[in-house]
């Protein structure tokens, strides 16, 4: 096995930064060792005009400071947006994420229901201008079943749109991985940690709040089916991390918020886990290829290099708690190199 691993152009397609302190304390751990992310819109209040965008990019990059990052920005979804107003914003974004209501952080503003009619014009717009829509695929219903409910909803939308690429965001369950190869036009992201837990892990002993999140991870064979696929680097699906930070009171509390925080460890941990599994030659795709391709992009120059020394994960990063927080991980980050 290589002593050293270097990967270019990292991708995350799916990443929450905050705003505020937090921006100012975390965007730099994903802005050193990825070239871009989608940044998702989901702040108080939402981003959901050109002005928030071009004013929330312009916080991010004073929060990165020198560091070579390009946020793929994108709008907060209604219903109402018509044709005009998306040709506007439409060189200032590279999707809109639309959230259920009240389902998920900050999304008490979304979707109720899914009528498709009242939902055709924008999606209509969006797929005239090849907007990727982004959808965090959960119902209200049971908790472990919320995402294999959504699956009709995704099938739904699919057929009424056949132009629209839609991505199927965070997904957990062997339903949505199955969903990927009837559609032509599904995509998938998947996170780290939907790779390597499952509900068990979550709170099958003393519940460990640092792993949950939603959608919350379920059965063995969820996990399975989304290994398999990101191992394969099937090319209906990128990494997306979901590195969703949270204060420390925030997550060791009653009513504990939902995110996991993988940002700083995220490439390493990949790495180790698809060499584990003798794919190695597939990360590069899963990390960056396959989301380049399906988004169209060109990401600034970046090579990350991977060395296997065992790195021990700091119980902190400015009071948000990591995943694998105070434990070894096999890989450190050796340098990164631009240009």
């Amino acid at each position: 096995m290589p002593s050293t691993v270097i990967l270019d152009n990292p991708l995350d397609m799916h990443l929450h930064l905050r705003d505020g302190e937090m921006l100012q304390h975390i965007a730099e751990e994903s802005a050193h060792t990825f070239s871009g992310a989608v940044v998702m819109p989901n702040l108080v209040p939402p981003v959901s005009s050109k002005e928030d965008v071009i004013a929330y990019r312009t916080r991010i990059m004073e929060a990165i400071g020198n560091e070579t990052f390009e946020p793929y920005m994108t709008l907060f979804f209604k219903p109402g947006y018509d044709k005009a107003f998306l040709e506007s914003v439409r060189d200032r974004i590279h999707a809109i994420k639309l959230y259920p209501a009240g389902i998920t952080t900050n999304s008490e503003g979304g979707v109720s229901g899914f009528n498709v009619e009242e939902l055709r014009p924008a999606l209509e717009a969006m797929s005239a201008l090849n907007i990727p829509l982004c959808i965090h695929g959960e119902t209200n219903g049971f908790v472990m079943d919320r995402e294999a409910e959504f699956v009709s909803i995704y099938e739904t939308l699919a057929e009424a749109f056949p132009s629209l690429k839609i991505i199927m965001e965070h997904i957990t369950t062997k339903e949505s991985v199955a969903a990927l190869d009837r559609f032509e036009n599904l995509y998938a992201t998947i996170t780290l940690h939907h790779l390597i837990i499952t509900l068990d892990d979550v709170a099958g002993g003393m519940l460990q709040p640092h792993l949950f999140c939603k959608p919350i991870a379920k059965r063995p064979e969820d996990k399975e089916a989304l290994l398999e696929v990101a191992l394969d680097a099937h090319p209906k699906v990128m990494f997306g991390s979901d590195s969703a930070p949270h204060p420390r009171h925030a997550k060791e509390a009653c009513g504990c918020a939902a995110g996991v925080f993988t940002a700083p460890i995220a490439l390493q941990v990949l790495t180790e886990l698809f060499e584990k599994h003798g794919r190695l030659e597939n990360l590069q795709n899963f990390i960056s290829g396959n989301a380049r391709k399906i988004y169209g992009i060109i990401p600034p120059a970046k090579k990350v290099i991977l060395e296997k020394k065992p790195f021990k994960v700091p119980g902190d990063y400015n009071g948000v708690v990591p995943m694998f927080a105070g434990e070894e991980i096999a890989y450190s980050v050796k340098g990164v190199t631009h240009g």
